[in-house]
């Protein structure tokens, strides 16, 4: 009796709850909105030590975060990118599936000097972009901004945590 009870209990917690989440069509609507946040600095150098620019940055460090990277962000401000830290040196293959806004790769070697690019990468385009020689780094920042900013192979980068 008591098992029964039970049940009849978590069916009725489990219908209360479900029946205030707004459907559409009988399936439950979510929406995750993804917004930017700043988890350290990056600073990128010509390769004679002058500053480039200084720049916000999120972190991509594990699986999940590698993964979904700037998917389903409708903007980001100049100043901000996405510094993808890969467990070993290798050469990075990238895609924009469900990326919204337009990107620059740099592609980034274990001695954090620049070593390719992958420019103005179309927004939801499944075409491998691929960093040409092994990097461990990949930093995201709007398209376009590598060539206005003049950043070239052998330029370097340097990061802080907050």
């Amino acid at each position: 009796m008591k098992t029964l009870l039970r049940i009849t209990l978590a069916l009725l917690i489990t219908m209360s709850v479900y029946s205030c989440k707004e459907t559409k069509g009988g399936k439950e609507i979510t929406e995750t909105i993804f917004e930017f946040t700043k988890e350290g600095t990056l600073t990128l150098r010509k390769a004679d030590g002058s500053l480039i620019k200084t720049i916000d940055v999120e972190f991509a460090e594990d699986d999940y975060e590698r993964e979904t990277g700037l998917m389903h962000r409708t903007s980001m401000k100049p100043l901000q990118g996405m510094l993808f830290i890969q467990d070993a040196e290798y050469v990075q293959n990238f895609y924009m599936k469900n990326t919204l806004i337009p990107l620059d790769l740099i592609f980034i070697d274990s001695n954090k000097k620049v070593v390719s690019f992958a420019e103005n990468a179309k927004p939801m385009d499944l075409t491998s972009l691929s960093s040409q020689v092994p990097a461990k780094y990949v930093l995201e920042i709007n398209g376009g901004l590598a060539e206005e900013w003049i950043i070239e192979i052998g330029d370097s980068v340097e990061w802080t945590r907050d």
